[in-house]
């Protein structure tokens, strides 16, 4: 996060608020599995193997259709170039939209699938400055950073710059906190609510984009 912009750094942010929110929708539709946090699902395809039960079955198709998605942003955001953000958010809205009608037609985990590759599609968006992509949908490793850098902080040498690992993890659970409120009340709602943002944010995206 410290290494971008401030434009970028803002971005990084809506787009956690997306993951979360997303990720809410799809915890509470698929009665406890997450469609962006997959260390999660890795835990429980664990545990659904040894109890030997149908839950290994589901986190594993969450997983693979997460990893599917990651490949087709990557694949996407490589051919858009410096249009990389606009052109992986634009999908993802795309894909969210798709969810939506699934809902309709096919309820059940066709609308969570598409929820998860959509959600491997977002971590595309973002490229740090040394061609690394970085990950906007789990918060484990940001925060370690953070972890790490207070302690910096403490000693008074390195790098003690947390605030900013802080403001991301913070924005991913308001947008689970909210996501999780829209959904109980209104699941289709919220997924229009979902495709809003995702459209919100790629328009953003587009208006910073650095020209090719």
């Amino acid at each position: 996060m410290i290494r971008f912009d401030r434009a970028h750094q803002h971005l990084a942010l809506g787009i956690a608020i997306l993951a979360g929110f997303v990720d809410a929708i799809g915890f509470v539709e698929s009665a406890g599995f997450f469609v962006s946090f997959m260390t999660g699902n890795s835990t429980r395809l664990a545990v659904g193997l040894a109890q030997s039960s149908d839950a290994a079955m589901v986190a594993g198709g969450i997983i693979a259709t997460f990893v599917a998605g990651v490949v087709t942003g990557s694949l996407v955001a490589a051919r858009a170039g410096s249009r990389r953000s606009p052109a992986v958010l634009a999908l993802v809205a795309l894909l969210l939209m798709l969810a939506i009608g699934l809902r309709f037609i096919l309820p059940g985990w066709p609308p969570v699938l598409c929820l998860a590759f959509a959600m491997g599609v977002v971590n595309a968006a973002i490229e740090g400055q040394d061609g690394a992509v970085v990950g906007v949908t789990y918060m484990t490793g940001t925060l370690v950073q953070m972890g790490h850098k207070i302690a910096n902080a403490l000693r008074g040498t390195g790098d003690g710059r947390w605030l900013a690992h802080l403001w991301l993890w913070a924005a991913l659970v308001a947008g689970a906190v909210a996501g999780a409120r829209m959904v109980l009340w209104s699941a289709p709602l919220a997924y229009a609510l979902a495709v809003l943002l995702a459209a919100g944010l790629a328009a953003r995206a587009h208006a910073v984009a650095r020209p090719g």
